[in-house]
């Protein structure tokens, strides 16, 4: 595999992370339902909190020279680390990239993790339970939660996992 950094993004970082995060809006706009603005964005109040809020951590995927993805992890500050938001280019996909980067980012916060997705995203269901399965083995739970203020919606899938129980295991 060639060259793949994963590394926290900085304010330096932000105008690659903002176009990368067009894509991965474009990408869900399949399965949520959002059409993109007037002006051809769409919404960027979890790209500016990745940025801005305490409890936050932007990493961005670099593979050479390339941008090839980005993650955003929210609740450092509470009882579980959320898997916000997690892309990966499709030109880098099915590669391995994409567990690696799950691996080494949920290795940086030991802990407790929850991570969403929407069951229409065949892919992603699959990737999520393979990747909740090489970090915790079969000590992760699956469940359907409503998606806030969107009564219509499906409920979004949540895969729920402790590292530093499936490390004592």
């Amino acid at each position: 595999m060639p060259d793949l950094s994963i590394r926290p993004a900085g304010p330096a970082d932000r105008p690659v992370v903002e176009r990368l995060w067009l894509m991965f809006r474009h990408d869900m706009s399949e399965f949520q339902d959002v059409l993109p603005h007037a002006d051809g964005t769409f919404r960027t109040d979890r790209l500016h909190m990745a940025f801005t809020e305490p409890g936050w951590a932007p990493y961005l995927v670099v593979m050479g020279d390339s941008p090839v993805g980005f993650v955003f992890v929210r609740g450092l500050n509470g009882p579980a680390r959320v898997m916000n938001s997690f892309f990966v280019v499709r030109g880098a996909r099915r590669t391995g990239i994409g567990l690696r980067v799950v691996r080494e980012v949920v290795a940086r916060h030991p802990g407790a993790w929850d991570i969403a997705f929407q069951d229409a995203n065949t892919v992603a269901v699959r990737f999520w339970r393979r990747a909740a399965t090489a970090i915790a083995g079969e000590a992760w739970t699956e469940e359907r939660r409503e998606v806030p203020n969107r009564p219509d919606l499906p409920p979004d899938v949540w895969i729920s996992f402790n590292t530093l129980a499936a490390s004592r295991g």
